[in-house]
């Protein structure tokens, strides 16, 4: 019985873990692109060649049928053609028999997506198969899986290639125990991942060592293969599957268990126990942490070492009203030059958007937001029309900031993943069309990296590039926690609010709206109920029942031909449906964003906002000299040099300790945590023993007799921002003065009590048992000789391979060897490296010349005239299977 099936058997059925069809759809297109006559080839050579196996006299394809005797039927052909042919040959829809369960009646098979049977030589004269030398003595079999994951940003998150390699060796432990595996063949210890190379879901093969990943999905095997024994093999009634389940003890966490088909049922058990400490798993607190939580709910103080944001958690939880983390804004949300986004993402491309809206703050406040409906979410042409409207969102940005930075107000993280994605596909579009138009020029025919004709693209307009161009300046910056061309909205609301409930419910911005404008008692199993189930999100990805009903309008609308949108909406039907429930989707999200910008409006700012600014503005500066020059203005993150990654380093360890000392001067419950943490040694605790004089009992064996310390935060809030505080932007640090700064000193009252004389020339208002947060004056700059001023040094400017402040426009062609690593435009640039390739091509060192096949590193998304694509496979409107979850695609 499947996990969602054994959810509706117990009365609690799966509402969220299921598939959306879109997204279905989009696996079983780049299931059937994988078995494409043309990306069999390339990707069985790929492979082939990555794993220093010899070159194939020919490649074929063989169908496994999903079924296990046609699987080992088609490897037994595969083999001999891999014997006395030489021939390579792709397996695909494969079943193999589990791990140890080959006898087994009703075992469920492992399906590996495909497999590759190559001919296995003996080491040739180079010592290894490659060079096709040696002679054929068996045929290697490389198991494979085919993933349709998501590129962000140019690549594909590390956590899901383990998750998709862990598939591989599973398959490949199975058919290693399997009887059928003809003779002298062998399992290779690598293994092949098919994922999409673009946004066109194209195939490429990803090999991988499978040796650590076999040993770990072993385990796994041997402790299910153990509960299997344990059960005696017996199949449970279905009348005792309420009892069955009911004895069973799980460990619940709120986020990781959320994508379970069984979530809503071990949440129902958890929320009706009458244990304390349920009461603390459903919150999602990790167990080592909840012994000091439990007097809590009991009204009493908890332990002094629980961190601060659980301890507000749980009593948010308890009152049913938000706790303030205390610190003052010193984010850019609201302000004039900036803008606010939110999109609606389609399941059914990685790329693909149904719609946008767009609102830019004008120096008389927020103007109206804009929006845009896309017929067509997968099409190139959406992603241009994507970035024409941010661009000319950001132009009048731009031009209302003035010497300020501009940003990009995002409801979610997701949000900037998704545009950023775009304007990295388009920069590399941009950049082939550059060295295409190179080859034209010098009279060479336009070709793809592969050789094939490519389709030569149009130019970008200048909103686009002016699009492109930030995204990918915010891209490369994305390591550096203090620049903020992209504000993340939920998680600038979180820094100030602290919501009752399960933590991980935090992770939507409507959720903390609704708690931080709550002026009752809030039930937090009531909001989390109500917002989960909510048709509409707030962030770039629909909820399953709102991505289904709008893919099928979409595909609905998609075959009635209309030429322009009004002549759509005039004939009602499909069209105006499916844009109704873009625009209602896209209503609800500008609501969010709205409200939660109220809020922050309503909160003080911060003495320290106006450095957190600076630190953009300074950057940008040097970002619109490299967008007006085209200089590295198109270079996304997987494509900058070495030299500017070694750069980088001593960037990142100053843009850290930068932030570290930021936020426990601004964040009063960030500084507590801070001082909690008994690997932080430059902030702790101190409570007041006495007045006059002050004395201080600081809870640190570092910080005693002789160090000077900063006292941070006190009952009367952050000292930053104490009346008197002034703030000082310097070209290598901000400096604050009138803080409360001094030397601590022992007598002989120490040895009593422990408490230390404090000195100071300016003091907050304190009384005796007031706790406060120090930061050791060393690492706070509390060093001058007024004794009342701090300072915190500024990282330096990312300026490697970017245009000096004295270049200008033909400073290159003027001095091409003196502005070779400055001013650079991407035109020549890109001209140079076209003439490059065109050279390696003429000595034969490109594929599909050379063996084996050189890796594409630029990954563009850009196809050769005739290649096949998501746009020429429909799919199915089949719906996925129960059985299924989103964790099975993902």
């Amino acid at each position: 019985m499947s996990r969602r099936a054994l959810a509706k058997e117990l009365k609690n059925p799966d509402t969220s873990a299921g598939i959306p069809e879109a997204r279905w759809m989009r696996a079983m297109t780049f299931e059937r692109l994988v078995r494409h006559e043309q990306f069999v080839s390339e990707l069985l050579t790929t492979a082939v060649g990555a794993l220093q196996l010899s070159r194939p006299t020919a490649v074929r394809r063989a169908d496994g049928k999903v079924n296990v005797a046609t699987t080992a039927r088609a490897l037994a052909a595969a083999h001999l053609k891999a014997v006395h042919e030489a021939t390579a040959t792709m397996v695909t829809s494969m079943a193999v028999p589990f791990a140890g369960m080959e006898g087994v009646q009703g075992a469920t098979p492992v399906k590996p997506d495909f497999a590759i049977v190559a001919p296995r030589r003996a080491k040739g004269v180079s010592g290894t198969e490659a060079d096709g030398t040696g002679q054929v003595i068996g045929s290697w079999l490389v198991m494979g899986d085919a993933k349709d994951y998501e590129r962000v940003r140019s690549r594909i998150d590390d956590g899901r290639m383990l998750k998709g390699f862990l598939q591989v060796a599973l398959g490949a432990e199975s058919v290693t125990q399997w009887s059928s595996l003809p003779k002298d063949m062998e399992v290779h210890t690598w293994g092949a991942l098919a994922v999409p190379r673009n946004a066109y879901l194209q195939p490429e093969a990803v090999v991988e060592c499978l040796d650590d990943h076999r040993d770990e999905v072993m385990e796994k095997v041997a402790e299910r293969q153990r509960l299997l024994a344990a059960s005696g093999g017996a199949d449970v009634p279905l009348s005792d599957v309420e009892d069955f389940v009911a004895h069973l003890e799980a460990t619940f966490d709120p986020s990781s268990c959320a994508s379970c088909a069984l979530f809503n049922h071990c949440r129902s058990e958890i929320r009706a126990s009458k244990e304390p400490l349920s009461r603390l798993i459903e919150l999602g607190i990790r167990p080592e942490q909840r012994p000091g939580l439990l007097p809590l709910l009991e009204g009493v103080e908890p332990s002094d070492g629980s961190p601060a944001s659980l301890v507000a958690t749980v009593r948010a939880t308890m009152s049913g009203l938000p706790e303030f983390t205390g610190q003052k804004r010193v984010d850019a949300a609201g302000m004039p030059g900036t803008v606010n986004i939110v999109v609606a993402k389609s399941d059914a491309a990685a790329l693909g958007l149904h719609g946008i809206a767009i609102q830019t703050i004008g120096p008389h406040g927020p103007g109206a937001w804009q929006h845009e409906v896309f017929e067509d979410p997968q099409s190139p042409l959406t992603r241009l029309r994507v970035m024409e409207a941010v661009g000319g969102a950001l132009d009048l940005a731009l031009s209302t900031a003035g010497d300020a930075a501009a940003h990009l107000v995002l409801p979610d993280a997701v949000t900037g993943d998704v545009l950023v994605s775009i304007a990295d596909s388009l920069a590399g579009v941009e950049i082939s069309r550059l060295r295409w138009q190179r080859d034209l020029d010098m009279g060479r025919p336009a070709l793809t990296f592969n050789g094939d004709p490519a389709k030569v693209p149009d130019p970008l307009t200048a909103r686009q590039r002016l699009a492109v161009s930030f995204l990918l300046e915010a891209d490369r910056s994305r390591a550096l926690v203090l620049r903020s061309a992209l504000v993340d909205l939920r998680s600038v609301l979180a820094g100030h609010v602290v919501p009752g409930g399960p933590r991980s419910d935090a992770g939507r911005l409507d959720y903390l709206v609704r708690w931080a404008l709550a002026d009752s008692a809030l039930d937090h199993r009531t909001v989390s109920d109500d917002i989960a189930t909510h048709i509409s999100t707030p962030g770039a990805r629909l909820s399953n029942a709102q991505s289904d009903a709008i893919h099928r309008a979409s595909r609905t609308a998609s075959r009635e031909a209309a030429p322009d949108r009004a002549s759509r909406r005039s004939r009602g039907g499909e069209h105006a449906a499916y844009e109704d429930l873009v625009l209602e989707e896209l209503a609800y999200k500008c609501e969010v964003v709205d409200a939660a910008i109220g809020v922050l409006n309503a909160l003080p700012v911060s003495t320290m906002r106006e450095a957190y600014l600076a630190l953009e503005a300074e950057s940008q500066r040097v970002w619109r000299r490299r967008e007006q020059l085209h200089a590295s203005d198109l270079v996304r993150f997987g494509r900058v040099s070495w030299v500017w990654r070694n750069d980088q380093v001593d960037q990142l360890d100053a843009d850290r300790r930068l932030d570290s000392q930021l936020r426990a001067l601004a964040n009063p419950q960030v500084a507590r945590e801070m001082a909690s943490n008994a690997g932080t040694r430059e902030v702790a605790r101190a409570t007041v023993a006495s007045v006059n004089p002050v004395r201080l009992i600081v809870h640190s064996r570092r910080i005693g007799d002789e160090s000077t310390i900063h006292v941070a935060h006190s009952p009367a809030g952050p000292s930053v921002d104490l009346p008197g505080t002034a703030l000082k932007t310097l070209m290598g640090s901000f400096k604050l003065s009138q803080q409360p700064v001094g030397v601590l000193e022992a007598d002989e009252q120490t040895e009593v009590d422990g408490s230390l004389l404090w000195h100071f020339k300016v003091c907050p208002e304190l009384k005796v048992g007031d706790d406060l947060v120090v930061l050791d004056g060393e690492w706070i700059g509390a060093t001058f000789k007024s004794g009342h001023e701090i300072s915190i040094a500024r990282p330096s400017l990312d300026q490697t391979s970017a245009p000096k402040a004295s270049c200008e426009e033909g400073d290159y062609s003027d001095d091409p060897d003196g502005h070779r690593w400055c001013c650079r435009p991407h035109e020549a640039s890109e001209a140079d490296t076209a003439d490059w390739i065109a050279e390696r091509r003429a000595l034969g060192e490109l594929n599909p010349q050379v063996w084996p096949p050189v890796v594409d590193e630029d990954q563009f998304d850009t196809v050769a005239t005739g290649t096949p694509t998501e746009g020429d496979e429909n799919g199915d409107e089949a719906r996925a299977p129960d059985s299924l979850t989103i964790d099975d695609l993902d």
